[in-house]
């Protein structure tokens, strides 16, 4: 899709549109935030707004009803786990608003994949401490306790750092349980969050790991065949016979 359907595309669709924005001090507390938003009202999760001192805010675009459905179900959910800041609902924001705003990219995103997000099979789990030995010990507290995958680690400022994990829900839910207590041990725990069928579009906006655990590679075929063979060496193995033999003393 060209940036003129592009354009037309955000004029036709989100010119009734809403821009919603929920504000919480804690990243696992806003991802589950963006969880209850998603899954509440006909939304799309732009993705997440950093601004240090533990803040990140949510910002979703949809319907001007679902975007206030959704940013009321996501202020009761960041309310519940006492993280809660702010929230917002902006009907019909101006296109200078838009272009500001870190959400363009994805909304041209959306535009090219407009398909329903469907839930996944694995589980989210977020462990979040602060100082950074904590969420390290945390970490490897849950990847010892259960089956899951570290994905990533996120850090939001004011020392709160956490570690991403998939899975499925039971491992993830033995895991974070696992890396609660490691977590106190070493240092403090801030927040704690279990998605277990996270939507498509919530994944999307997670951290994504720079590097996974490698697997073995397949072998390549078909294999090439006029390619010269080398010789290998041949060594000569020595006579056991004339090895010298281990002489005990009798006592």
């Amino acid at each position: 899709m060209d940036a003129y359907h592009q354009q037309a595309y955000r004029r036709d669709n989100f010119k009734d549109s809403a821009l919603g924005l929920v504000s919480t001090r804690s990243f696992p507390a806003i991802v589950g935030t963006a969880d209850m938003m998603l899954k509440s009202a006909g939304v799309h999760l732009i993705g997440y707004e950093k601004i240090g001192s533990g803040h990140c805010t949510a910002i979703v675009r949809g319907a001007i009803a679902d975007v206030r459905l959704a940013v009321e179900a996501g202020e009761q959910t960041a309310k519940q786990f006492d993280q809660y800041v702010s929230s917002l609902v902006i009907p019909r924001p101006f296109p200078n608003l838009d272009a500001v705003l870190p959400i363009t990219s994805r909304l041209s995103n959306l535009a090219e994949n407009s398909s329903h997000s469907r839930l996944s099979n694995q589980a989210v789990g977020l462990v979040e401490t602060r100082g950074f030995p904590a969420m390290v010990g945390a970490a490897d507290a849950m990847l010892k306790a259960a089956d899951v995958q570290l994905a990533a680690y996120e850090k939001i400022g004011a020392g709160l750092c956490t570690a991403i994990i998939r899975g499925s829900v039971a491992n993830v839910a033995v895991a974070v349980e696992a890396g609660m207590y490691e977590a106190e041990r070493i240092g403090e725990l801030n927040a704690v969050m279990v998605i277990p069928r996270p939507l498509d579009e919530l994944e999307q906006t997670l951290p994504v790991a720079s590097c996974w655990i490698e697997k073995r590679q397949p072998l390549k075929v078909p294999i090439n065949l006029k390619q010269p063979v080398l010789e290998t060496e041949l060594i000569e193995l020595p006579d056991l016979s004339m090895l010298p033999t281990k002489v005990t003393e009798e006592s």
